[in-house]
């Protein structure tokens, strides 16, 4: 089934958990859409994972839309959800309707996602009014990173958690239909839950949110340049590509790969011809 704004909002209301991971790729997309995930987020995490960048400040218009475009084309059933990049909001309304209609447009989303709370409200509202579905990111913002003094969790003093909860509050009713909600202690991300008619997604915000999600590389044991504690590694598979990538080296230096399953026949009549003739 389709994701849509409107099914998503009935998981929250029947219960339901909600499956969100990163991807950034066709490949991938396909994977996941038939694993059944319910939402994928190309996210600007790819600055990371992706393009080696030492974090997601880097990451441009360009960049957001090529990945986006490319796991829009994998996917079926699952909603595709695009990181508007830092600089591509904040500047003014207008560039954050121009922006997010282009991850629309060429990007082929199904939504997008912008960090911070009442200071983008009104960015938040232009965009919905464009008809394009936002979803909101409080707690942990990457792209704040700076003015956060570091990855820190958030919301943990009473006046930070009551502007948390303020800021959740206050991008609903801007118009955005799903929450992220990043490195937020689990009881106060619980409450923002259940105050909140729109649905939460957690990334190191406890089990009481409507849904998770995490950067693919990192439940995969992909990457290892640092690892979150929120993080649950569900495979070794980077361990299994490692050991894959050695396996193929070691064949073809000891030269038992290809063989003739993996080569392509000519007639033994059309070499003669041709050795003769490389003779003469």
């Amino acid at each position: 089934m389709k994701q849509t704004v409107q099914t998503l909002q009935a998981m929250k209301e029947r219960g339901e958990k909600i499956a969100m991971l990163t991807c950034y790729d066709y490949t991938t997309a396909k994977l996941m859409d038939e694993a059944g995930m319910d939402m994928l987020l190309v996210g600007d995490s790819l600055g990371n994972v992706i393009l080696g960048y030492s974090d997601t400040i880097s990451v441009t218009m360009e960049d957001m839309i090529h990945h986006t475009a490319a796991v829009s084309r994998g996917v079926q059933n699952a909603m595709v959800v695009a990181d508007m990049p830092f600089l591509s909001y904040q500047t003014s309304v207008y560039d954050a309707v121009v922006n997010a209609g282009r991850l629309m447009k060429e990007g082929r989303a199904g939504a997008v996602k912008l960090e911070g709370g009442k200071l983008v409200c009104e960015q938040i509202r232009a965009i919905v009014n464009a008809s394009i579905p936002v979803v909101a990111h409080l707690g942990m913002t990457p792209q704040s990173v700076n003015t956060l003094g570091g990855f820190k969790v958030q919301g943990k003093t009473a006046d930070a958690a009551r502007q948390l909860l303020e800021d959740a509050k206050a991008v609903e009713e801007a118009g955005a239909f799903a929450l992220v909600m990043e490195c937020v202690p689990a009881k106060l991300a619980a409450l923002v839950t259940k105050t909140l008619h729109i649905p939460t997604i957690g990334i190191g915000a406890g089990a009481g949110c409507d849904g998770q999600v995490l950067v693919y590389q990192d439940m995969l044991g992909m990457f290892s340049d640092y690892r979150p504690k929120f993080v649950r590694k569900f495979a070794e598979v980077g361990k299994v590509m490692q050991e894959a990538f050695a396996s193929y080296r070691s064949e073809i230096q000891e030269g038992n790969f290809p063989t003739e399953e993996h080569s392509f026949a000519i007639s033994n009549e059309v070499m003669a011809q041709l050795e003769q003739e490389a003779q003469a």
